[in-house]
């Protein structure tokens, strides 16, 4: 990839997360297509993608698409699918990536990449660790709420890709330790989605209510158990990044309760089921996240198809 000409980007599951990045670097004069479903993409050819940003609302004009297929050419796919759906996508994309193309894991978990390695073994896949809060408003409408900091694992490719984010107005940073970073953005992730989800409150409110910030201490002391126990090194203050979240997105509410809002499946098996599963295998109790998952999964099996 050269930075001195536009790169070429498909976003493969085109929601909330890869419109923003996406958007970003359509706006910044890369060529970017959308691959997401029906309605989003019919949205996207009548008018552009509707970037409602904290700093500007735009009509920026993409391509948009419903097929895997598109990925074809691209010098990097902004992979953002669920969790749920990783390989499956993976193997839908495999036929037509080109070679040298980089795929770009920004999706909640910690090991999302490590499962697309195994679908993509001739691919180089790097996994990144997303800071933004955006819901999709309609289709081929984006709200942002706040933040958009990345942090990529250094590929081949991530270099190229993270100036031309940073040159789009996306603070982007290349770390040797995304895993540890990853397991930081897990550990917010289990403190406030299933809470925000059950709750049906976004993050400011959300941490005012009596005992919510106990169980959230609850389930981080929890977390960083399991990451000790595993051999990770978080890196940062843990504590302060949990604080920050309910005072830099007080509007925002979890991608789980937008699942549960939409009726849709969450990711809940990904985050605080994560932990849970890691935990047994390393024989390191996990309470409290154990009640979350079994909540949101009960949640789940209450909201109508």
């Amino acid at each position: 990839m050269q930075t001195t000409s536009p790169l070429t980007v498909a976003v493969m599951g085109a929601g909330a997360v890869g419109c923003f990045y996406g958007g970003m670097l359509a706006r910044a004069g890369h060529a970017v297509t959308l691959i997401s479903r029906p309605q989003h993409v019919a949205a996207v050819h009548a008018q552009g993608l509707r970037m409602q940003t904290l700093s500007f609302d735009e009509q920026v004009p993409m391509a948009a698409n419903t097929e895997a297929a598109a990925v074809a050419g691209a010098d990097v796919v902004l992979f953002a699918v669920k969790s749920t759906d990783t390989e499956t996508a993976g193997q839908q994309m495999r036929p037509h990536l080109k070679p040298g193309a980089l795929v770009l894991c920004l999706q909640n978990g910690v090991d999302n990449a490590e499962r697309l390695r195994i679908v993509l073994p001739d691919h180089a896949v790097a996994a990144a660790v997303v800071y933004v809060a955006t819901e999709m408003a309609g289709p081929g409408h984006l709200r942002h709420h706040g933040r958009g900091e990345l942090v990529i694992e250094p590929a081949p490719g991530s270099e190229a890709l993270a100036q031309a984010l940073i040159a789009a107005g996306v603070p982007t940073e290349i770390s040797d330790n995304v895993r540890g970073a990853l397991w930081v953005k897990l550990i917010l992730n289990c403190a406030y989605n299933a809470l925000c989800a059950l709750g049906k409150l976004p993050y400011g409110t959300l941490v005012q209510r009596p005992g919510v910030r106990e169980v959230m201490a609850d389930v981080v002391a929890e977390c960083r158990a399991v990451a000790a126990a595993d051999g990770v090194t978080l890196p940062g203050d843990v504590d302060l990044a949990v604080r920050r979240i309910a005072e830099t997105m007080p509007t925002q509410h979890s991608s789980t309760a937008q699942d549960l809002m939409r009726g849709k499946p969450t990711e809940i098996d990904h985050l605080n089921g994560y932990v849970l599963r890691r935990g047994q295998s390393l024989g390191v109790p996990t309470p409290a996240n154990r009640v979350l998952w079994t909540l949101v999964k009960l949640a789940e099996a209450g909201t109508p198809a």
